[in-house]
């Protein structure tokens, strides 16, 4: 990459483990981006399985 190594990035939770009791910030927000990553591949999931899923469309156009 760019010769920066620090405790930021996706590997950073795995890196700021010793430095977890000293400075617990550091698994803040490598911990927040991993679980807004989740929450927007289950968000875009679900949103392609209602979108594609056929056995949801014949429900919608019965009711």
């Amino acid at each position: 990459m760019n010769g920066f190594k620090g405790p930021w990035g996706w590997g950073g939770l795995q890196e700021s483990q010793e430095l977890l009791f000293s400075t617990p910030r550091l698994a803040l927000w490598p911990g927040l981006a991993i679980a807004l990553a989740v929450l927007g591949f289950n968000l875009l999931g679900d949103g392609l399985r209602d979108y594609l899923d056929p056995k949801l469309r014949r429900v919608r156009a019965e009711s």
